[in-house]
């Protein structure tokens, strides 16, 4: 979470239009419009709503994403899962067909389609309302995504046998560790989106089980994990009949993606 003077500095820049950086440089005082706007800005901030909740956007790798009620606020970290699955893309020669589980504001699919743009990207979420910010940030982006609207992975006949990499940023919160997260968290994003169930882990095993057969043989697997989580996702898919590859780290060496294969070999 930003600090108060970090916040502070974040949403005059971009309310003025400029970097951080240039905030010591810009010429002239506030309008009576703009400082009543960042004064309203600095309120909300103070009861603990986010950044990107204030502004209605947030920035993620080379997109800035529109946001609502229905869409977690994607975060550093999944920027890290991109690029697992951009590693598995690449080793597959920079084409395959991608399946996006839970795509929220669409950070994953639409990164991915933008950076890769031969591949063939789906994306499924079981909330229209964050299938429709999804498609708006895709349409922003040029991005062309697919959406489809289902449970995890429930009603997607015409994929299967046929996705080469499955990617997800699941919910991966113990259920009865969500009052302790951070109000910027536990009171701002869908709590859809962050309850894993009692272990966390409950998604990865509905993942597993039901993805199997839309996945093409020796298919990766790229699914984000909560901290210290990596060692059982790998356990459980392996349990499922998935072959565990390792993790990949996060910017700060944390292990945030548990990689996967399925199939033999």
């Amino acid at each position: 979470m930003l600090e108060p003077a970090a916040s502070a500095e974040v949403l005059l820049a971009e309310l003025l239009g400029v970097r951080r950086s240039e905030l010591a440089s810009y010429p002239g005082p506030l309008s009576e419009e703009q400082a009543a706007l960042y004064e309203g800005w600095i309120s909300r901030r103070i009861e603990r709503e986010p950044v990107q909740r204030i502004l209605g956007y947030a920035y993620f790798r080379n997109l800035r994403l529109k946001l609502d009620e229905h869409a977690l606020i994607p975060r550093p970290d999944t920027e890290s899962v991109v690029d697992a699955a951009l590693e598995a893309i690449d080793r597959r020669g920079g084409s395959c067909r991608v399946l996006d589980v839970g795509t929220g504001s669409g950070a994953i699919a639409i990164s991915i389609a933008q950076e890769r743009p031969s591949c063939d990207v789906h994306a499924t979420d079981y909330s229209e309302g964050a299938l429709r910010i999804a498609r708006r940030n895709a349409a922003r982006a040029g991005a062309k995504v697919r959406f489809h609207r289902a449970d995890l992975t429930s009603g997607l006949d015409t994929l299967e046998g046929s996705v080469e990499l499955l990617v997800s940023n699941p919910p991966y919160v113990r259920s009865g560790d969500i009052p302790d997260l951070a109000p910027e968290v536990r009171d701002w994003d869908p709590r859809f989106a962050l309850d894993g169930g009692p272990d966390g882990l409950d998604f990865y095993r509905r993942i597993f089980a039901e993805a199997a057969s839309l996945l093409a043989e020796r298919a990766d697997v790229v699914l984000e994990v909560g901290d210290g989580q990596a060692e059982e996702v790998l356990e459980i898919g392996w349990y499922a009949g998935y072959i565990p590859l390792g993790t990949y780290p996060d910017l700060v060496g944390t292990p945030r993606a548990a990689l996967l294969r399925w199939g033999s070999g």
